[in-house]
């Protein structure tokens, strides 16, 4: 009885499967009976009527006509074939009503061409399904014509965790992939999605076909926190990961280039408003590239280091804004054509793995006879510019722009981070020569200075984000997939707890990271004297909070030999009379000659040099003018006489000289 019953109830299963399987394909089937049988009944009615034939010849003309106007909006082969099956079933109507329907051929014509016909739609039916999908030839048509895209095809459809990727064919003539990326908000809309869930990756080879990729789950509102480097000890050529994207997989980026693969060398432009997580991004980009081992990185922070003091130690010269970042300038402008030459002399076209280590191969050998020079090698650079926007308007906003130019060939990238990249703020040569960004939150009237248009058409807009979510970007540089560029990312978060993995990092990095080629350092030095030299006594009071002392100081003993019989805890005596007395009289005192005056010059800028001030101006002499009586033309003509005794060099920005450093052990 059992077994009855389950049997019994197979086969009704078994039977409603088939028959909800067999339903879509019923229409053209029953419509073929119903001419049949409307047929048959017309001729019952007008079988002898000669009136009744003309009427019935005409409405079969009209109805075909009919039928052909209202296909004007669907694809020219459905218009078609909807028109030969509404002529011929009326043709045969005619013939069935006055002749009969078993007259002549027509028993064969309907049982064949009927069945033709109905069996033609039954496979159109099912390629529909087979190429785009059971729900595409309702839902997803219905969704582009909400939309403003009737006329666009949906292929074939590829679904992977919480990614859909669809191809996307437009109407040929009056559609183009323009269209597609101008509906890519209400297609977010219709979906109740947000924006950047939705783009679109027209096909290069094509104005009318690309893909429509959406993914439904954001991943990136779970917090990712920073754990460490992925890769400590590699190399800066491994790719650097700095969060993940919104499927899942991870965010990377690559910094030199790669000749196997066509990747040159990439320059960052990191851009995002005040709360987008731009500290994060930068932090996860220099703790990624500081736990290299054939790397050195520079850095500008006007910012004192609010963000970078645990990396202190790890970096080759760090500075803050002001004197100290024009002299980095001014010594960047020096370096890159000095690692160029010695790049070229060792037959690198551009910098690998190899320049960094000693330099034992024949074939990278910079002596005439072609044997191996044992040269040390070159590690890699990087130069990193924080809150840029401050440096370029002490500057000015082509500062940067030789350095972005030349420094692919150098081994070394350029990375500029600020909050708005725009025109006013940067040149239109050095924007130019940084095609990478790292684009985070932002004003959406500032999109377009981050991110090219391709970008933003293609679904991108970092502007929908603003500061309430921080990490949030996208990523565009050489080496990531195009079809990845309007991908959101998020980057990984620096939290308190971050604090000992960055600091255990510079310690690494003190210990095991590239130090600067000879070639880098007597470049640097050459240019920016004790400010390079005596990094690392710098950055060593930086960390201890030890104020800078001289080395008499340091070893104990008193200045002068007259006060070493002092004692500093015995109180100061009193006052006595006379004590108040000038000690030269009331008068102006003795005029210095032009011979001393220049001789006063000249230790004034010696007092530069070692206060580490390499680049100065008429303004840097304020005092010491209001000390020494002279006035501000003069001090601007002796800066002329020091640069034509070779002392002094002009810089980029008018007013600005570079103190030529007297010879200094590198």
């Amino acid at each position: 009885m059992k077994t009855t019953t389950r049997t019994t109830r197979t086969r009704s299963g078994v039977g409603v499967y088939l028959l909800n399987r067999a339903m879509p394909h019923l229409p053209p089937w029953l419509g073929m009976a119903g001419v049949g049988v409307a047929g048959s009944g017309a001729h019952l009615m007008w079988a002898e009527s000669a009136a009744a034939g003309v009427g019935l010849t005409l409405s079969a003309v009209a109805l075909t006509g009919a039928t052909w106007w209202a296909g004007r909006e669907t694809s020219a082969q459905r218009r078609l074939h909807s028109a030969i099956t509404v002529a011929a079933g009326s043709a045969w109507m005619t013939g069935a009503a006055l002749a009969g329907p078993l007259s002549g051929i027509l028993p064969d014509t309907y049982l064949m061409g009927g069945a033709v016909l109905a069996l033609s739609w039954n496979v159109r039916m099912a390629l529909r399904s087979t190429e785009s999908g059971a729900a595409t030839g309702s839902g997803d048509k219905g969704l582009l014509e909400k939309v403003g895209l009737a006329k666009a095809m949906i292929g074939r459809t590829e679904v992977e965790p919480n990614r859909v990727t669809a191809k996307i064919a437009l109407e040929g003539g009056e559609q183009t992939t323009d269209d597609v990326a101008k509906a890519l908000v209400r297609i977010a809309s219709a979906l109740d999605l947000p924006q950047s869930a939705v783009r679109f990756q027209p096909d290069p080879d094509s104005a009318r076909r690309g893909e429509l990729v959406i993914v439904p789950k954001d991943m990136l509102t779970e917090v990712q926190e920073y754990d460490g480097p992925s890769l400590p000890g590699g190399s800066i050529t491994d790719p650097l990961i700095l969060g993940r994207y919104d499927d899942g997989s991870p965010l990377m980026v690559w910094l030199p280039g790669d000749p196997a693969v066509g990747r040159n060398a990439n320059h960052f432009l990191i851009a995002g408003g005040t709360g987008s997580g731009k500290g994060d991004a930068a932090l996860n980009l220099q703790t990624e590239i500081l736990s290299r081992r054939d790397v050195i990185m520079w850095l500008s922070d006007p910012k004192a280091f609010q963000d970078f003091r645990p990396l202190l130690p790890a970096y080759d010269w760090a500075v803050e804004g002001g004197a100290g970042t024009e002299a980095m300038v001014e010594a960047l402008q020096q370096v890159i054509p000095a690692r160029t030459g010695w790049l070229g002399k060792h037959s690198y076209r551009q910098w690998s793995v190899q320049a960094a280590e000693k330099q034992t191969d024949p074939a990278h050998s910079c002596r005439p006879d072609r044997t191996a020079c044992g040269c040390p090698g070159m590690p890699y650079m990087v130069a990193w510019m924080e809150e840029a926007a401050n440096t370029l308007r002490a500057l000015g906003d082509d500062a940067f722009t030789g350095i972005a130019q030349e420094a692919r060939s150098a081994g070394c990238s350029f990375f500029v981070s600020l909050q708005r990249p725009s025109y006013d703020q940067m040149s239109t040569s050095t924007r130019a020569s940084l095609p990478a960004v790292i684009a985070l939150g932002c004003d959406p009237r500032d999109e377009g200075f981050s991110l090219p248009e391709s970008v933003i058409d293609q679904g991108a807009h970092p502007g929908a984000w603003g500061n309430r979510k921080p990490g949030y970007c996208y990523a565009v540089a050489g080496g990531i997939d195009p079809d990845r560029y309007a991908s959101p990312g998020r980057t990984r978060q620096f939290t308190p707890r971050a604090v000992s993995i960055m600091e255990t990092l510079a310690q690494w990095a003190v210990r095991n990271g590239a130090k600067a080629d000879p070639i880098t350092s007597k470049a640097a030095a050459a240019v920016a004297g004790r400010a390079y030299t005596d990094r690392a006594r710098t950055d060593e009071q930086e960390q201890t909070g030890m104020p800078e002392q001289d080395d008499d100081m340091m070893t104990g003993q008193a200045l002068d030999p007259e006060d070493a019989a002092m004692d500093p805890e015995q109180d100061l005596p009193a006052a006595e009379q006379g004590d108040d007395t000038p000690l030269f009289g009331t008068d102006t005192g003795h005029k210095p000659t032009p011979e001393e005056a220049r001789e006063l010059f000249a230790r004034a800028l010696d007092q530069f040099e070692t206060a580490g001030q390499m680049v100065v101006g008429p303004k840097d002499f304020m005092d010491w003018c209001d000390a020494n009586g002279y006035s501000r033309p003069w001090v601007s003509a002796r800066l002329r006489d020091a640069a034509a005794e070779g002392r002094l060099q002009p810089t980029n920005q008018t007013g600005r000289w570079r103190i030529v450093p007297a010879l200094t052990p590198a």
